[in-house]
């Protein structure tokens, strides 16, 4: 299997997941896969000071700047059969 391929699988096994990861975790599944399918972070932070969420999910991705999609695609496959077991 090609990696576009098994990244693909990868998308798909982490919704079947049995346990919900921490909420560290799903920010880097998050930041793995944005890089991954758009490249370096394109958009600007929350403007809303109390929007966390957000907040934490754009620094998440823009810490991965410069990362090949190949090299996030990898990581993101990784993390989640890491996970499955």
């Amino acid at each position: 299997m090609d990696l576009k391929a098994l990244f693909e699988q990868a998308v798909a096994n982490s919704k079947l997941l049995t346990e919900k990861p921490s909420n560290e975790i799903l920010l880097k599944l998050y930041s793995l896969y944005k890089q991954a399918t758009e490249g370096d972070v394109n958009t600007d932070p929350p403007s809303n000071p109390f929007d966390f969420v957000n907040k934490a999910k754009h620094e998440a991705w823009s810490a991965l700047k410069g990362t090949s999609s190949e090299s996030a695609m990898q990581e993101y496959v990784d993390l989640v059969n890491k996970l499955k077991n």
